[in-house]
């Protein structure tokens, strides 16, 4: 499986098969069908599930006959994501073992496992989406381990999510509870409207349109078992939002987050890679969960505060409590022998019903989250984002900060150097700023073209400098020599020979990725090849260059400090 995207929380692949398939939440306009068609009440509160024999068992893709492409098109806008696929799919189906070999060699005691509610927040899904999430949750948790099933109604409009829901969850094998908002009040304060009522020993989080895979609950509870501070997050496959395709996901990646607070997913710390060398089934540290699908121990999360019933809707409430789990004593961690899939869209079909919308909602929630935890680095947070910043106004966080005080948490200081060494966020011992070159008075300057994870990867490019607040143009360079930015890529040098480019890769830590900046000449040296950084040559006209140390003004680089806390 080749990872190919990883943008404003997604992660895309192709498969063996070819298959196109996305991992991620993302809120844009991204449809495959540009024009939104009049869709009628009685279409939206039909409820169109109607299986066929053994389609998109296995985890197979279901395909639509061309003769039905209209249809497909108009239902899609409801859910966006095939619902015309996903209603012919029984809410049954079987899906294919996600586990590697070493995982499935494993055997869990369930009798000294804590027992869970999984708790699902649900808002005009369809029905065959929001049950195959609870069929796969029954036929592959233990009994004794499952307690309930929580469904939480956030003011849904569907008719056949009222009673003929109530009636059919009535008749499963094991209990499941369905509470209902009366007004929409989003996923935060839904999901604590089902921590509030459970019973469970644990809390098992799920999205509504989820497949549990086999022995996804018993690795996770097992982590908590031994350590009930752990944060068990398992991994999440793919479900294709156009034909339901069931895709492994790639493991050796964890969560962060880039400078406007936004989640992504960045590839494994070298320490941690090598660590699990040995055996691959070891749990791993993210700094960052992607907050849709985890299990925590429900003492545990009252004891630390829930979440921020402060925050609205949805959006940061992942960022917040993963900080706070973190530098209050507890962990965060990726199980690889738990999987679940997760059906991605491209676009969201839910509304944001507060004004301002979605980019007033998530800047407010970031904000809380920047105050109460970030420490110095919430000025920076602050700088590089004003829409944040036009809400900082707004928040009292004042109760928060004082759970802060009576948990005795730690600074975000000891969260970057503990949790997230990697990290590429400016510290006291780092440089950040501009780098601008001293012949021609230009700034390094972010590649604009997205490569293959869709970070901002290319040849680097100098741009007139620009004075005002400027991301593009901010770099940081570490103890360790590697000049960083936004997004996680460094300057790298693959080729490492003369008047040969540099290029902004995804970092990884290798040396070629090493630089060193000696003050005295303002020269910056590849660290593998001993070469300087240079501007353009005849035989590399498009981007800067390695050429042999030589003291010209090309090779001198002003590393001019910006200001990013303000004391």
């Amino acid at each position: 499986m080749t990872m190919i995207r990883n943008d404003k929380h997604q992660k895309e692949y192709i498969d063996k098969r070819g298959i196109h398939v996305v991992v991620g939440h993302y809120l844009g306009n991204d449809l495959p069908w540009e024009t939104t068609p009049n869709i009628t009440n009685e279409i939206l509160n039909t409820n169109g599930y109607s299986p066929i024999p053994k389609a998109g068992d296995n985890g197979q893709p279901v395909f639509i006959s061309p003769h039905e492409n209209a249809k497909m098109k108009t239902l899609f806008h409801i859910n966006r994501f095939n619902l015309l696929a996903s209603d012919r799919i029984s809410v049954n189906r079987t899906i294919q073992d996600a586990r590697k070999q070493s995982c499935r060699e494993k055997s869990y005691v369930t009798s000294n496992l804590p027992d869970t509610s999984v708790i699902i927040v649900f808002h005009n899904e369809a029905w065959s989406t929001l049950l195959r999430t609870v069929h796969s949750v029954i036929n592959r948790s233990p009994r004794q381990l499952l307690r309930e099933i929580i469904l939480v109604d956030d003011a849904s409009e569907r008719a056949f999510l009222k009673n003929p829901l109530d009636d059919y969850v009535s008749k499963l094998p094991v209990y499941v509870k369905v509470i209902r908002a009366t007004n929409r009040t989003g996923l935060i304060r839904a999901r604590l409207m089902g921590a509030k009522v459970a019973r469970g020993q644990t809390l098992t989080f799920l999205d509504s349109h989820c497949e549990c895979n086999y022995y996804w609950l018993e690795p996770l509870l097992t982590r908590i078992a031994e350590d009930r501070k752990r944060v068990a997050c398992p991994v999440i496959d793919i479900i294709h939002d156009e034909n339901f395709a069931y895709v492994r996901s790639f493991e050796f990646h964890w969560g962060a987050f880039n400078w406007e607070l936004h989640f992504r997913w960045y590839p494994l710390g070298e320490k941690e890679i090598h660590r699990r060398q040995k055996d691959g089934t070891l749990p791993f540290r993210t700094p960052v969960m992607a907050g849709g699908l985890f299990s925590i121990d429900r003492s545990y999360f009252e004891e630390i505060g829930t979440y921020d019933e402060m925050m609205d809707i949805w959006g940061g409430e992942n960022i917040e409590l993963s900080f706070r789990v973190w530098q209050c004593g507890g962990s965060v961690e990726i199980v690889p022998c738990s999987h679940v899939g997760h059906l991605f869209r491209r676009s969201s079909p839910y509304s944001f019903p507060r004004p301002g919308g979605v980019g007033s909602v998530l800047y407010t929630n970031l904000a809380r989250a920047a105050e109460v935890w970030m420490d110095d680095w919430k000025e920076f947070f602050f700088l590089l984002n004003p829409g944040a910043k036009k809400m900082r106004k707004g928040i009292d966080v004042m109760e928060r900060k004082a759970l802060r005080e009576r948990l005795g948490c730690k600074s975000f200081k000891w969260y970057l150097d503990t949790v997230w060494p990697e990290h590429f966020l400016p510290t006291d011992g780092r440089f950040f700023g501009k780098i601008r070159n001293k012949k021609n008075g230009k700034c390094f300057q972010r590649p604009n073209t997205k490569g293959t994870a869709r970070q901002p990867v290319g040849k680097v490019q100098l741009g007139d400098c620009v004075f005002e607040t400027y991301p593009q143009q901010y770099f940081v360079l570490t103890k360790e020599g590697f000049l960083m930015t936004d997004e996680s890529i460094c300057l790298d040098s693959p080729e490492a020979t003369a008047d040969t480019n540099v290029v902004m890769l995804a970092c990884n830590e290798y040396k070629r990725q090493k630089w060193k900046y000696n003050p005295t000449d303002r020269t910056l040296v590849h660290v593998k090849s001993k070469l300087c950084l240079d501007l353009p040559s005849s035989h590399s006209p498009d981007g800067l260059t390695l050429q042999h140390c030589n003291k010209l003004a090309t090779q001198e680089w002003l590393f001019e400090t910006v200001t990013w806390k303000t004391s």
